[in-house]
């Protein structure tokens, strides 16, 4: 009988899929820009008392600080870490400068944040050359573009194995999967099990408990098995233990939706907290919808606990909408009424628009003064995060 457990018999893959990652992209930038800080650990972000971490640099990561956590948390850690505020219009000049050199290599490049994304690179080995050559060049031409910042590169056939091999070398990494099954177990199997997207903390306790340690073990378990103990979340699995992904690459102009997420390392028990994100991620969502000319009529809330299970929220408009206040207002009222009904800590969560629509705006024969007032703050704000990159000035939030 075959062999169930290497079963790879899916048609070979043929896309070539870029995951890139700056390396510790704010505290890079101050690193370049004060080179007195290099070999120090170093900290970006809000030093308040609702502070958080943007990134940790390589050195203070050894002490446990990374990036989400509270900065008192941070400096407990690593006292001696330095606090620096990354100005604005660095972030913008460094981020606008990456995203040139990865748009002058592909059309297919989905943004994931200020410094990382996804490229499809299919076919180009005729034109541009090897995979590994093309990434090599792509990590010197942002180097030379950012004045000497530093990306990882993983090249593989899709994209979860694309972000996980941009992470195996770092920093300064490049690794190649190869696009077979042979070359993808090669990778894989020797892997922790928390290198799966989506096994956290709990469930990789839950699989250890079983004996199930590394990505080999996993994939020797069918489907089946699986479902015992995992239900819902069985195939995700056992098609990610097989290093399989057919999601695409989706530019903002071809997306059916716009969205931001964030996972936490460590769950977050405080609402206040998860909803200052949220009002940055609404913030950014209104950004990309007004950039591209799209509207939305609905907007979704994604929470995921600790043990993986994950809930939405959605709610729609009674118009199409690319206002801020009203993206984040919705997702609010979604938040809070789950909350109300029993909150539990969070792990992830994001905010997105969809359906889009990029239909004329119809003109009101008597318009709304607020909306007005809405439309020229996101006006303004826009022109500030054009001009300074991810947004230096924010609207308050909060519970009510």
């Amino acid at each position: 009988m075959a062999d169930a457990v290497d079963n790879l018999s899916t048609p070979p893959p043929t896309r070539t899929i870029f995951h890139v990652d700056m390396d510790a992209f704010f505290a890079a930038i101050a690193m370049l820009d004060d080179p007195s800080l290099k070999g120090k650990a170093v900290l970006t972000g809000g030093t308040g008392p609702r502070g958080v971490v943007t990134t940790a640099s390589y050195e203070a990561r050894k002490y446990g600080c990374h990036s989400a956590m509270p900065m008192s948390r941070a400096l407990r850690l690593c006292p001696h870490a330095i606090c620096v505020k990354v100005p604005g219009e660095r972030i913008r000049e460094c981020s606008q400068a990456m995203f040139k050199v990865l748009d002058d290599f592909s059309p297919l490049v989905q943004p994931l944040s200020v410094d990382e994304a996804f490229l499809d690179m299919t076919g180009t080995d005729r034109l541009m050359g090897p995979p590994k050559q093309v990434a090599q060049n792509l990590k010197d031409q942002i180097f030379h573009a950012t004045g000497g910042l530093i990306a990882s590169v993983g090249v593989a056939p899709n994209k979860f194995l694309a972000k996980l091999a941009s992470d195996l070398e770092k920093p300064d990494g490049l690794t190649v999967i190869p696009p077979t099954p042979e070359g993808i177990r090669a990778v894989l199997d020797p892997l922790p099990i928390g290198k799966i997207w989506g096994i956290g903390p709990a469930t990789q306790r839950k699989l250890e408990q079983r004996g199930i340690k590394r990505v080999a073990d996993l994939r020797r378990l069918t489907e089946d098995q699986l479902k015992q103990s995992f239900g819902d979340h069985a195939k995700r699995y056992y098609r990610l233990s097989r290093g399989l992904d057919d999601r695409p690459v989706t530019p903002d102009r071809v997306a059916k939706s716009i969205g931001h997420e964030q996972t936490f390392r460590e769950n977050l028990a405080d609402p206040e907290a998860v909803l200052n994100i949220m009002l940055d991620q609404s913030e950014q969502v209104g950004y990309r919808l007004r950039k591209h000319g799209f509207r939305t009529r609905g907007v979704t809330v994604k929470i995921r606990f600790g043990d993986f299970q994950t809930i939405t929220r959605s709610t729609t408009f009674d118009s199409p909408t690319d206002l801020t206040e009203t993206i984040y207002e919705q997702a609010k009222a979604l938040f809070n009424a789950w909350a109300e009904s029993g909150f539990r800590s969070v792990r992830l969560v994001g905010v997105s628009a969809s359906p889009l629509t990029s239909d004329d705006e119809q003109s009101e024969l008597f318009p709304d003064p607020h909306k007005q007032k809405q439309k020229k703050l996101d006006n303004a704000l826009d022109q500030i995060t054009a001009k300074f990159g991810k947004r230096t000035v924010h609207r308050g939030g909060g519970r009510d």
